[in-house]
């Protein structure tokens, strides 16, 4: 069963990890969430579940206005032939659906078949916000908790430069 946002708030509150959410009506889109969330300070994101040829999944996690070269990106982590993970294959293995992709879901990977890919530059800034597994809210947390958090969840995430990816 997928953790709920109140059971991911739980871990973040057992983990010590301050964080801030807001509410919002559901956006599907980096531009929808720009309209929504234009006041909220730090970095904003976009997630990318992918899968390749031999079924491995990625989590790539970025700035909103970075501009993503898959051909680079599976260089960058020696992935054969990415593709965006199918919605089926999403909500089975992070719980989630399209439109609230999140590194809070890796909450769900107990079985930690997806390795997380983060953008350097975005773990560069201080605050980060993200959808609490749910695309109707955002939840703002530093970087240094999000790495935090990650790491409990059982991954060790891969930091790319993704602006110069060779």
């Amino acid at each position: 069963m997928a953790a709920t946002s109140e059971e991911l708030f739980a871990k973040l509150d057992q983990m010590g990890i301050t964080y801030e959410t807001h509410q919002h009506d559901p956006v599907f889109t980096v531009e929808e969430a720009q309209a929504v969330h234009r006041d909220l300070a730090g970095g904003h994101s976009k997630n990318l579940f992918l899968k390749d040829k031999n079924g491995d999944l990625y989590l790539l996690v970025c700035l909103e206005d970075t501009v993503v070269n898959l051909k680079s990106f599976r260089k960058l982590v020696g992935a054969k032939n990415l593709s965006f993970g199918k919605p089926e294959l999403l909500k089975e293995t992070l719980g989630i659906d399209p439109g609230s992709v999140t590194p809070f879901s890796l909450i769900n990977d107990a079985a930690q078949t997806v390795t997380v890919v983060l953008e350097a530059r975005m773990m560069e800034m201080d605050m980060l916000n993200f959808h609490p597994l749910i695309n109707s809210m955002t939840t703002q947390i530093s970087s240094q908790d999000l790495r935090r958090f990650i790491s409990d969840c059982g991954h060790a995430p891969i930091i790319v430069n993704l602006d110069n990816p060779d």
